[in-house]
C-alpha cells in the first residue's frame, strides 16, 4: 500500500489516493468501533441505487486504522462550485437533487436517526430544562424511515469525470425524517459562514420536495444540539444559538 500521495486532509485523517484505491487514515484517538461502523454503514449504503464508491477493506498501518474504497476519478461539488460561481445556482439544484434520489432510498439495517438524536441530546452540556424541551419536541416528530446521510455537503459529493454523482463518507448514515437530514445541511453551510447559500439550499429543499419551511427548522435546535456533542469547540456557541431557538414563524 503506497501512502505518499496525499488528496485530501480532514480533522485528523488524511486520505491518499493508491492507484485505483482511495485509503483513509484516522488518527490514533479515533475508536476502533467507530471506524468499523464508518465502514458497516459504507457497505450498507451500497446496497442501494445510488452511486458510491465501493468498499475494499478495513485495516491498520503503522497503529492507526485506514478504511479503503474505490478511487472515483472527477472533482468534488465544493471545488465545481467555488471554480464556477456563475454555474452555482445550477450546481445546488443538482445538490438538493441528489439529496431528494437518496432520501427515497430504504436501508433497513442502519440505526435510526431518532434513537441517535435522544443519545446526543443527553451527551450535551445543556441545561436540564433545555434537554428536556428537546427530547419532547424529537419525540413529537414524525416517524420516517428514509436514508438520512448526516453530512451531506458539497465537499462529500464527487462528480466523476463523465458527469455521474458520487456520494462519500457514509460515518453519520441513518434512517429517519429527511427534514433532519436537509437541518444539517442547512447547518453545515451555516456554520462554513455561508448564511446566503444556506438560505438557498433551504428554499429550493422545500421547494422540490414540497416540505413546508417550518417542519425543516422545527428540526433544528435537536440537530444543532447533536452537532454540538461532537462539533468543534469554536462552533458550539453559535450552535448552542440555534438552540435556544424555540419556534419558527
Amino acid at each position: 500500500m503506497d501512502l505518499s500521495n496525499v488528496i485530501a486532509f480532514r480533522s485528523n485523517k488524511t486520505i491518499y489516493r493508491d492507484g485505483d484505491t482511495v485509503v483513509k487514515v484516522f488518527g490514533t484517538d479515533f475508536k476502533k468501533a467507530d471506524i468499523l461502523n464508518e465502514a458497516l454503514n459504507h457497505a450498507r449504503a451500497e446496497e442501494t441505487a445510488l452511486h458510491i464508491p465501493k468498499l475494499y477493506g478495513v485495516g491498520m498501518t503503522d497503529e492507526k486504522w485506514y478504511i479503503m474504497t474505490e478511487y472515483i476519478p472527477g472533482r468534488t461539488l465544493a471545488e465545481l462550485m467555488a471554480e464556477n460561481p456563475e454555474k452555482k445556482e445550477q450546481y445546488l439544484e443538482q445538490f438538493v437533487g441528489l439529496q431528494l434520489t437518496m432520501h427515497r432510498q430504504l436501508c433497513p439495517l442502519l440505526p435510526r436517526l431518532r434513537d441517535k438524536m435522544d443519545r446526543k441530546i443527553i451527551q450535551t452540556e445543556l441545561p436540564t430544562a433545555t434537554k428536556y424541551d428537546l427530547h419532547t419536541r424529537l419525540e413529537a416528530m414524525p416517524r420516517h424511515n428514509k436514508l438520512c446521510h448526516g453530512d451531506f455537503n458539497p465537499t462529500n459529493i464527487i462528480i466523476r469525470d463523465d458527469g455521474t454523482p458520487f456520494i462519500l463518507d457514509w460515518s453519520h448514515a441513518t434512517q429517519g425524517n429527511a427534514s433532519a437530514d436537509a437541518a444539517r445541511t442547512f447547518l453545515l453551510f451555516s456554520l462554513a459562514g455561508d448564511g446566503e447559500t444556506a438560505e438557498a439550499y433551504l428554499k429550493l429543499f422545500c421547494e422540490k420536495s414540497g416540505t413546508p419551511r417550518q417542519y425543516v427548522q422545527k428540526w433544528i435546535p435537536i440537530v444543532a444540539a447533536s452537532q454540538s456533542v461532537k462539533g468543534k469547540p469554536e462552533e458550539r456557541e453559535l450552535l448552542y444559538k440555534w438552540v435556544d431557538v424555540v419556534d419558527y414563524e
